[in-house]
């Protein structure tokens, strides 16, 4: 099969940008990751909090609900 100028041309840019995205990460791409991880660590802190601030809520209404009893 022959193949014209422009595939063949199309062909070498398309493995030349392969080849520069497996560059090693930049300065921004390593501090946006750093901010995922981060961002990712706070919400579950959070979620940690909420769960643990309705369990004392609970056990807050069954100790009242105990003594009207």
């Amino acid at each position: 099969m022959k193949y014209n100028l422009f595939t063949k041309l199309a062909f070498v840019c398309l493995v030349a940008t392969s080849l520069t995205a497996c560059e090693r990460d930049g300065p921004a791409e390593r501090a946006g990751e750093k901010m995922d991880r981060a961002a990712e660590k706070m919400g579950e802190k959070m979620e940690n909090a909420a769960e643990n601030a309705g369990d004392r809520a609970e056990a807050a209404g069954d100790r009242i609900e105990d003594k009207t009893d």
